[in-house]
């Protein structure tokens, strides 16, 4: 297991596990927000790239959200965005989602729960935890 943060102006979070690299972006969506309602909204872009030799499946994600304050908010259910994709060797999947808080900063990490298609081996892969940073309140490095 492998765990790098790349430098890129918009900060860039990537992690591999078994040969299954989930790199992540979030963007913070100043014009659905509302700060002075305490309503503070994010986008994440997901890059799920298989570089390992086993074709898989994606059937279900865990998704733990945390704020500012500590509060912890898990979020779990079938595959990502309403689909399951199968991935070949070589294949990607990309995805857009987004999450709000009632703060201004937080960070999520996540687990994809995968099967090898031909063996039926579970497999958990885990994506990078990831910093939720807005312009409306301290700078923290998560």
């Amino acid at each position: 297991m492998t765990i790098k943060r790349l430098a890129e102006p918009n900060d860039v979070f990537s992690r591999e596990t078994a040969g299954i690299r989930v790199t992540i972006r979030a963007f913070f969506l100043e014009d659905e927000s509302r700060p002075e309602s305490r309503h503070f909204v994010w986008a994440y872009k997901v890059r799920i790239e298989n570089n390992g030799p086993l074709t898989v499946q994606l059937l279900r994600r865990t998704w733990t959200i945390t704020d500012a304050h500590g509060h912890v908010q898990q979020v779990h259910g079938p595959g990502v965005v309403g689909e399951q994709p199968v991935l070949d060797p070589g294949d990607a999947f990309e995805y857009t989602s987004g999450t709000p808080l009632e703060t201004p900063s937080g960070f999520m990490s996540g687990i994809f729960h995968m099967i090898a298609v031909d063996s039926g081996e579970k497999l958990d892969v885990a994506t990078p935890s990831f910093s939720l940073d807005s312009p409306h309140g301290d700078l923290r490095l998560h």
